[in-house]
Formats: structure tokens, sequence, C-alpha cells
């Protein structure tokens, strides 16, 4: 085609920004001696075309319109650079539009089927070298978009700049872009279906993003994390698996401790300061709160829009992954909150992003959540489940994290949550289930087993659904745990409850063993029970100074001897008073108290206690690990049981006095006589208690009680847990 041949409609719609196919009109276009260039330069006072090899001027570029296209002879097969002379000076570039197709036919039938699990690598923007030339590759699903731009500082932000090209076969637009670098700030336009110019769109699958409230995606650093884990990573297995003590502290990474410290990211400073104080106290694992990068902070990162993001507010990606290596180094997992229910409106986020329903459904009955406000992903959607799926795999492979904690499952799982009767849709057999969202629970489990062995997933589902820690292939949702909510809720009711009257609440602390193995279970003290009036654990616990911090120390103890894995938030280790500030800081300076730095202490204990008996975790998911001893003395409060690990492991034995009476002479049956060593006392004066206890070792005598063939005869403590162990 020669110069005078083009549409000239076509290059109205190119100005104007309403031209659906750059490629078919910019770049290099003919052959032989009817070769031409032609380009949109609005800033461009002259252009030229010069040789690659040399800089020799091939062409000078004539300007066909007024508002910046241009076009010149090309001769056959000489590769070439356009010189742009501007307000700014003269400068050279390769041209985008003489650079091929960027996906292959395989990624775009895997991006359609929801398959490519690589969805990060490919979508997004990612540092590359094309035929040469380095610069930035970038691609974006929006199916139903008229025109999708890169915009950014480096064309002005001016959406007609660079138009992409769309990959019809799977909705995904795509340009490569010479010359840009690690950092850049850029978002995109879009043109929606009927023409309309949308807000300018965050990248969905962008690394890294600017500090909020600025919205802007940025062109993240290849990964270049050095990392020294190798041992952690090859034992992890063992140490995630279900025999192994797990025990979780569960943090906000933002109001944790101060993280204004010069010339230092959050990251790092919390890498200094953090991982010690995890590991000193026998934690096995921390719980970050979701640190994908969310608009509004109060959201507490539970509402987020970047899925592939670790918040800029912490620092750069790879401040993160240096996090998470000092974590392994130390003997520390590293587990994080994932939120795949729901997404919050913003405008530059996910809603309505190329003009239609993309990743939400249309229907608000299916779309738009009534607690939050949010809006519902489409798990029926193809593409929606390989986005979900690709950021898990995301974090657990690239950052080397080892495992996720499924927010809101509930809420995914029943399509009548939070609703009333006529605000939502039966599914296709007319019941409440959501079959699209239990699909694609399982396709993520089945995933992440096969793509990353020994890696957690751990449910937060507050309701009866059965089979949620079963395998997808036999019918389950294919969770490696799933969080106690009903222990949570029952044991928490039971403690706030005068000691004089949980004679008549017994059945709160008992109720949990009903169920306590059809699931896989995980314990949970989290961030939602010290929030919203509830008060924080110690401020929940009734009677004087001593009584309250007494009672919370024998409820720490209940539940590190309880079966399932442990869970406390933040705070809750040393007996915060005041509920948690998102805004603020732990309250350190109370560890200046006797009383707070006791309890501090016990959990460590409790947490060294746990790790070192096989008892106490071994067979948490088996009833065969666990025997109730004293069930039924509600008249003094009083629980009893035993814990067993494999063949050859000592027994434990847990007793929990919940009245502020001692009880002496106090009986109870074990399954052998002998010395029973006694671990661990909640009541020792070292904790803050009374001191009162049993010497440090019972003998048990061939005195049958409780159905059992021999028995202690204790002294308990008031208010108190005690963990022994036989010889």
């Amino acid at each position: 085609m020669r110069e005078h041949d083009i549409d000239a409609g076509a290059v109205e719609a190119l100005v104007h920004g309403h031209h659906g196919d750059p490629f078919a009109l910019l770049g290099p276009h003919g052959a032989g001696a009817g070769r031409t260039v032609r380009a949109f330069l609005p800033t461009a006072e002259k252009v030229e075309a010069v040789s690659r090899h040399d800089g020799t001027v091939l062409a000078e570029l004539t300007r066909q319109h007024p508002a910046g296209f241009f076009v010149g002879p090309l001769p056959a097969d000489v590769p070439y650079l356009l010189r742009i002379h501007d307000a700014g000076g003269v400068r050279e570039t390769e041209d985008s539009y003489a650079f091929g197709p960027i996906l292959g036919d395989l990624d775009l039938y895997l991006l359609a089927e929801g398959r490519h699990h690589d969805f990060g690598t490919c979508l997004g923007a990612h540092v590359d070298e094309r035929d040469g030339a380095r610069g930035v590759r970038f691609a974006v699903w929006a199916p139903n978009a008229q025109r999708v731009s890169v915009v950014g500082a480096f064309n002005h932000w001016d959406g007609r700049c660079h138009p992409m090209r769309l990959r019809h076969a799977a909705g995904v637009w795509e340009l490569f872009i010479p010359r840009l670098l690690p950092g850049t700030l850029y978002k995109y336009e879009l043109l929606g279906p009927g023409g309309e110019r949308l807000p300018l769109k965050a990248d969905p699958v962008a690394f890294a993003t600017e500090v909020p409230p600025a919205t802007g995606s940025v062109v993240a650093a290849p990964a270049g994390t050095v990392w020294s884990d190798e041992v952690w990573l090859s034992r992890r297995s063992a140490r995630q698996s279900v025999e192994a003590p797990l025990s979780i502290y569960e943090v906000h990474a933002l109001s944790w401790v101060s993280l204004d410290e010069p010339g230092r990211c959050g990251w790092d400073v919390l890498a200094d300061r953090l991982v010690p104080y995890v590991a000193a106290l026998g934690f096995t694992h921390v719980e970050l709160m979701p640190i994908m990068e969310h608009p509004f902070a109060g959201s507490w990162g539970y509402q987020p829009l970047s899925q592939f993001a670790p918040t800029a507010r912490l620092g750069p990606p790879e401040a993160f992954a240096r996090f998470v290596d000092r974590c392994h180094e130390a003997g520390v997992g590293v587990l994080l909150d994932w939120v795949p229910a729901h997404f919050p409106n913003d405008a530059h986020g996910l809603a309505r992003f190329d003009g239609t329903a993309l990743y939400e459904h249309a229907d608000p009955r299916e779309g738009l959540h009534p607690d939050w406000n949010t809006i519902v992903y489409n798990f029926g959607r193809n593409e929606v489940r390989g986005f979900l799926i690709g950021s898990a795999l995301h974090w657990l492979e690239r950052f080397h994290v080892d495992g996720l904690r499924v927010d809101a499952v509930a809420a995914m799982l029943y399509r009548d949550y939070s609703r009333a009767a006529g605000e939502w849709i039966p599914n296709k057999y007319g019941g409440r289930e959501n079959l699209e969202a239990i699909a694609f629970l399982r396709e993520l489990s089945e995933v992440i087993a096969a793509r990353c062995p020994g890696c957690l997933l751990i449910a937060e589902e507050s309701t009866a659904w059965p089979g949620v820690t079963r395998a997808a292939s036999d019918g389950g949702l294919g969770f490696s745990y799933k969080w106690n909510m009903g222990w949570m809720h029952d044991t928490l009711h039971y403690m706030q409850e005068d000691p004089i009257n949980r004679r008549y609440h017994h059945g709160e602390m008992t109720f949990g063993l009903v169920y306590a193995f059809s699931e896989r279970f995980v314990l949970p003290l989290s961030h939602d029970e010290v929030v919203y009036g509830k008060h924080s654990l110690l401020g929940r616990m009734p009677g004087d100074p001593w009584q309250r911090f007494a009672n919370l120390r024998a409820f720490l103890g209940f539940m590190w001897g309880h079966p399932g894995k442990k869970l406390l938030f933040m705070g809750g280790e040393f007996g915060q008073e005041a509920e948690w500030n998102h805004d603020a800081i732990l309250a350190w300076d109370r560890l200046d108290d006797p009383a707070h730095r006791g309890v501090q202490l016990l959990v460590r204990d409790l947490n060294g206690v746990y790790a070192a008996t096989p008892a106490l975790h071994a067979r948490d998911a088996e009833a065969s690990g666990f025997r109730w001893v004293v069930i039924d003395d509600a008249a003094q409060s009083v629980f009893a049981w035993l814990r067993f690990g494999a063949d050859g492991d000592a027994p434990a034995l847990v007793v929990c006095n919940f009245t502020p009476v001692p009880r002496h002479g106090y009986r109870i049956g074990v399954p052998r006589a002998g010395r029973w060593q006694e671990v661990l006392n909640s009541d020792a004066e070292v904790y803050g208690g009374s001191n009162l206890g049993n010497g440090g070792n019972v003998l048990a005598q061939m005195i049958a009680s409780h159905d059992l063939p021999a028995s202690l005869e204790l002294t308990l403590p008031p208010l108190s847990t005690l963990i022994l162990r036989a010889d």
C-alpha cells in the first residue's frame, strides 16, 4: 500500500484514539521498494527512520496528519530505529509496532481454558528482550474493550500513543514497548464496548504498585532473590505434616511495631525484629494478614485489588522475598491470608474492567456481597479461575511462601450467604450451594498439591460444610486444615463467664470434642476476636486483675493441650489489654509489667512443651489420640483428658481448673503407674501465678480411677492448667 492509499478514516480513528487494530496501520508495511513505516507521535516535530546498526538516516518521515501521524519510505529488510525530535530534545527508540505477537497459541488456548497456571508470567508487565531490544511487554485480559492502551509518564498518559494488539482467541491485548525500565509507572486506558472511555485501570496482574492512596501499577524488576532456604524447603513437607506441631503467630504487619526507620523498608525492619521474636517464642509459623495491595487500609488487607503484588507500604517485592528467606533461615514458616472471595469496587480496579462484568457477575444477586459492599468473583468463568489460581501459585512459587489461609470460604460456598429470600439465585439444581465455587476450590487444592507439595491450604470456613479437609478426589474441598470457628466462639463465651456460673456452661468447653476429628482443625484466637467491642483476650476475662491474668493463662493452656493446631493473634501472647487498633502498634510497654511478661513466658513454654511432646500434636486428627478422663465435673469446673502419640511416645495428661478455688487431693485416672512429670503449670510463680502445684513430679499408683488402671492424686491450682507427661 502506498502512502496515498492509507485510509483517511482509519487515520482519523487512530489520532482520536478509537482505532482498535493499531498494527494494521502503524509500523512497517509492504515489501521491497514499496515498504513504508508509519508512526503516531503527537509530540514530535520531526521523525526519521535510522539504521539500527550505525544510525544512518534511512528516511525522513512526512507528517500526514497534523495530530502527529508520520509516514515514510523504508529500504527493504533494514532494521530501523525511530529518531524523534520534539521539545524535549532528540531520542531514539525501536518501534513498538515493528514487533510480532508476544503470546503463543498455546498461551492463548490455556488462558481461555482457565488452565494457564503461570498466569502471572503470561499476563502483566514484564521486563523482556525481543529481537535484541530491551523493554517491557504488557498483556491484559479485556475481551469486550474496543481499544486498550498502555499509558504512563513515558507517553504523557496519552492513550493514543501505545494502543495494544488484540489476540482474539483469548481476548488478551498485548504490546512490547522498547526501552522502558523497571520502576516505570503505568496504567491501562480502555474504551468500553460502546466506545466510552473508562477510568484508568491498574494492571490486575501487576507485580508491584505505587504506595496507596496512589493507584498506579509499577513495572517490577525481574526476580533476583538469592535464596538461602534450601534446607527449610527440603524439610518443609515433614514440618507441615498433620503429625507435626503447628503453632501460628498471626500478624498485621503494619501495626505489629513501628516501621519508621530511616533508610529501611518495612519488610527489612520486620525481618530484623519480628522473625527473631517469633522464633524465640517457639512459634512454628507466622501468618500475615493479607499483604496483597489494597486501597483501603481499614480493610486490613481483606479487600485486595492487586492479587500478585505485595503492598508497597512495606517496600518492593524483592524486600518481601528477603523477609520470607529470613523467616526460613530462622526455622519459621510463612503463611499468607489470601482473599479469592471478593474484591472492592474502586474505579481503578477490577470492577467492570473492560466496561462489562468481566471478573464479576452482572446480576447483583450473585455479584454483590451484602456484608462488605464488595464484588464477588465469577468462579464459573475460566479466565477468573485461572487468574485466582495463578495468584495462589505466584505467592507459593515465586516467594517460597509455605501456605495460604483462604478467607471467607463460607461466603464462597453458599449462594444465599448473608442474603434474604429473593436476594439470591439458586444453582441449576435449585439449591443454595455455589457449584462453581466448589469446583474452583477443588481445582485450587489439586493444583497446589501437584505443583507445591507440602504447602498448606487452610480454610476459614464457619459452617458445618462436610469434607473441607477431605481430598478433592474423594469429594472434599482438599484443604489441609480448617479453622475451628465453633471451638473459638464456645470457649471464649465460657471464659467470659464469672467462674461461679461456669458450671452452667460446662458443655461449651467439651462440645468441640464431639466433632474434633471430623476435619483437620486449627484452633484460632484470631484478629476477629479482639476488635469491634469484643475486647482483647485479657479484656474478656472476669475477676480482679490477678484472676483475669490467671484466667487467660489457664485458657491458653487449655488451648495448647486441646486437639488441633494453634493460632494466636499478635498481642495475645502478652495479654494486651486494649483491643487491636490497626492504626497503632502493639502496647509493647506492657511487658514492663511482670503479669504481662508472665503471659509471654507461658506462651513460650507452651510452644516448647507442645513441640517436645509428640502426644500433644502427633495424632491431632485422630480420635484414638484423645481420651476424656474428667468430663462431668461441672460443679468444680474441672476438665481432664489424655493425649497419645505414636506407639512408644509417652502419653500426656492435661488438667484444667476453671475456678479460683484450689483443689487438693484430686484423683485422676491415668493409663500407667510410675512417675509423671509436671511439665507445665500455668499457676507457676514465673508466669505470675500463686505457685501452687505438685512440685514438678507426681507418682501414679495402681489405684483404678475413671476406668483407667492407675491414678494420680493432684493439687489443682486456682484458675490453672497443668500438663503432665508420663516418664
